[in-house]
């Protein structure tokens, strides 16, 4: 999935350099989409040279004089980024919570433990709704269809259903229903 997040931004954004796209990755919140770290970035944008979908430009900076290592797609990329939209937006997974594999053995550990696990999971989910309507305050911009803004609704919309869940399981534990 690095991949195709590079490619894209890549066609959105010509000439970006390494720092850059990492940038936009985290402040777009892809974290929410794919797993990543600035090392497997980097390792999957080294590969995408390497393989021909990606060039480097070098450009000098104006203020400092160095130089600012940027990057364009190819040909290649082009195609390659239409079989990565192909192969991953016929993809449906299964909602794979990594909490569901504590649950399965949760009658096996200690009830204040259980609670402070569910608690930590409330808490994240809140931190993500905020981040999202943090998101979502911002305006949208007429003309195209705002996908982005729309999958952020989506994943709002499934995180308060988790928080409901999270909460309902925390008030079963606590009164002993659960």
């Amino acid at each position: 999935m690095i991949p195709l997040l590079i490619l894209g931004l890549l066609i959105q954004k010509p000439g970006a350099h390494g720092y850059e796209l990492l940038s936009l990755m985290e402040k777009r919140h892809y974290k929410y989409i794919v797993n990543f770290t600035k090392g497997s970035f980097y390792y999957n944008l080294q590969q995408l040279e390497e393989k021909g979908l990606i060039e480097q430009t070098h450009q000098i900076r104006p203020n400092n004089g160095r130089e600012v290592h940027s990057f364009k797609i190819t040909s290649l990329g082009k195609e390659e980024f239409d079989k990565l939209m192909v192969k991953y937006g016929t993809k449906s997974e299964y909602v794979n919570l990594q909490f569901y594999g504590a649950l399965l053995f949760a009658n096996e550990f200690d009830k204040n433990k259980l609670l402070e696990l569910i608690q930590s999971q409330i808490d994240q989910t809140e931190a993500r709704i905020a981040l999202l309507d943090e998101y979502l305050a911002i305006k949208e911009s007429p003309g195209n269809i705002d996908y982005f803004r729309r999958m952020n609704e989506n994943s709002r919309s499934h995180h308060l259903v988790n928080l409901k869940w999270f909460k309902d399981l925390k008030a079963d534990l606590e009164e002993g229903t659960g």
